[in-house]
């Protein structure tokens, strides 16, 4: 069936990203009052209708749904998601974010990149499939909420399943096959309050969180000294945000430090949850005032995939063809969804166009990326869904 596959033209991707862009999407867990993706949502949607797959909008959040849609396989063959993200980051100090504006071979505008240029590549690869036809099914994911708690792909994974997946953020058409993980700890110190003046009476929560923030730092020593990940090296940790006293005359009664964690393979929630008590436990038994409570709130695995997996081997196989030499395979160290994927057992795998600026004032994707990569898109669907 490759006869029957042909890139998207220039002309075609200019359309299709422009319009994404044109559409506010900015993340409102991100930005309070932003426009979210219900817009967005309903353009993709109708697009692909209009292309043939079967559609529909499930909402997730109160005007914030995902977009499935599936082109149904003849039959026989393995199924395939496609996972792309409509929210994005907030626009503060982009010029004109939403006004798609292209010099040569690059589309700027907020979101272009990050991933409005993935989710492109995937709408133009499904409507290839469509119009190609195949075995197994293909089922496109444009999933809301990618940029702050992945809402979005937690709802597909809990409703759908598949044989594998590609989440189609910015790579470069490289294949990520790796990408660590992340944790979110909170540590409180507790103290006694009292007036300034009496040192006897009180006890300095704050002092007591220098304390742990000693032990953060020589933590992040102990992890850039373990034996790295093939693909992502070490973990790492760094205190992030600390808030403690009243005013200067009094002895604070409470500190709270949040920190972040990263996280590679073989590193687990229970596992960075242990490392951080041990070291609190120790603190409290040199002095016996000291008092912590640690939370551990929010956990978002790491992810690799393993090389010989099928769908690895099948988009490195079309992209050799197409591309002309072999893929770069490498790990990256944002978290994605991924992980998400890949935790429910489906094998995933990452492979996006490229461009630049992701989270900046300036961003922007590259058009003859997003075309090849809509072909390669297809062609591996066609293949993998082949069976």
């Amino acid at each position: 069936m490759a006869d029957k596959l042909h890139r998207p033209s220039r002309e075609e991707v200019l359309d299709l990203l422009s319009e994404l862009v044109r559409i506010d999407s900015v993340n409102p867990s991100l930005v309070p009052g932003a426009a979210g993706e219900g817009q967005i949502a309903r353009f993709v949607a109708r697009w692909l209708e209009e292309a043939g797959l079967e559609v529909r909008l499930e909402a997730v959040a109160p005007g914030r749904p995902n977009v499935v849609g599936r082109v149904p396989g003849s039959g026989g063959g393995p199924s395939l998601i496609l996972n792309a993200h409509t929210d994005t980051v907030g626009a503060v100090g982009a010029k004109r974010p939403f006004e798609p504006i292209v010099e040569g071979d690059r589309l700027y505008g907020r979101g272009s990149y990050d991933m409005k240029a993935g989710l492109a590549s995937v709408m133009l690869a499904a409507r290839g499939v469509m119009r190609a036809g195949s075995s197994g099914d293909v089922i496109v994911t444009a999933v809301m909420d990618e940029e702050y708690a992945s809402l979005g792909t937690q709802a597909v994974v809990d409703s759908i399943t598949a044989d594998a997946a590609i989440v189609t953020e910015p790579t470069g058409l490289r294949i990520c096959a790796a990408h660590k993980g992340f944790a979110w700890l909170s540590v409180e110190t507790h103290g006694r309050a009292a007036h300034g003046s009496k040192p006897e009476l009180g006890v300095d929560a704050i002092s007591h969180m220098g304390r742990v923030l000693g032990q953060v730092e020589e933590l992040g020593r102990e992890l850039s000294g373990r034996e790295p990940h093939r693909l992502l090296g070490a973990g790492s940790i760094h205190a992030s945000l600390i808030q403690g006293g009243t005013e200067l005359s009094s002895y604070p009664d409470r500190c709270v430090c949040q920190i972040e964690r990263r996280t590679v393979p073989g590193e687990t929630a229970a596992s960075v949850e242990a490392e951080m008590r041990v070291r609190l436990d120790s603190l409290r038994e040199r002095d016996p005032t000291f008092a912590a409570k640690l939370d551990l709130y929010l956990w978002r695995g790491p992810f690799e995939v393993d090389p010989k997996e099928t769908i690895v081997s099948v988009l490195r196989d079309a992209a050799v063809e197409l591309i002309g030499h072999p893929a770069v395979v490498y790990g990256d160290t944002p978290w994605m969804d991924a992980a998400l994927l890949q935790s429910a057992g489906i094998p995933t795998v990452v492979f996006g166009p490229g461009g630049a600026g992701a989270h900046a004032a300036v961003e922007y994707a590259s058009i003859r990326e997003v075309a090849l990569c809509a072909e390669i898109l297809t062609r591996t669907a066609m293949n993998f869904c082949a069976g």
